[in-house]
């Protein structure tokens, strides 16, 4: 069992770890967990002229640790294996594309997480990814 767990350091996706946590040892054998954090694009143009590829690479690492950093934690204490995947791009499409290279059988994320504009009812991301998955997608309050 492959599972996706999309973070972005909100509440919403600390409740979807919580789940994760809570719920392991209801599975039959442990899922095999992938940690997923999006980084947001930067706008290009003149950036890269100024800045190399290895120091973009560098910042939207340190950038993202901050982020992952509680769902490590709380998978780490539980005592449940992951790898660890950081990305940039924009999250619904990350999200899609990850669980489809991975052949996950699962994603699990929270339902709002940090927007440019406020998200009414369910998170555009999480409305997206539930619209496009090719899995189940676990989306938790």
């Amino acid at each position: 069992m492959k599972l996706l767990l999309a973070v972005d350091g909100s509440g919403a996706s600390d409740h979807a770890v919580a789940h994760v946590v809570a719920t392991a040892g209801a599975w039959r054998e442990a899922p095999e967990v992938h940690l997923l954090y999006v980084h947001p694009p930067i706008p290009i143009g003149r950036v890269q002229s100024h800045v190399g590829h290895d120091t973009l690479e560098t910042y939207h690492r340190e950038e993202s640790l901050p982020h992952l950093l509680s769902a490590e934690q709380a998978l780490n204490t539980a005592g449940i294996e992951f790898t660890r995947h950081i990305h940039v791009g924009e999250a619904a499409d990350v999200v899609l594309h990850v669980a489809r290279e991975l052949v996950c059988d699962w994603i699990v994320m929270g339902n709002k997480g940090h927007g440019i504009i406020a998200e009414a009812v369910l998170g555009s991301v999480a409305h997206r990814v539930l619209s496009l998955a090719h899995c189940p997608v676990l989306l938790v309050k």
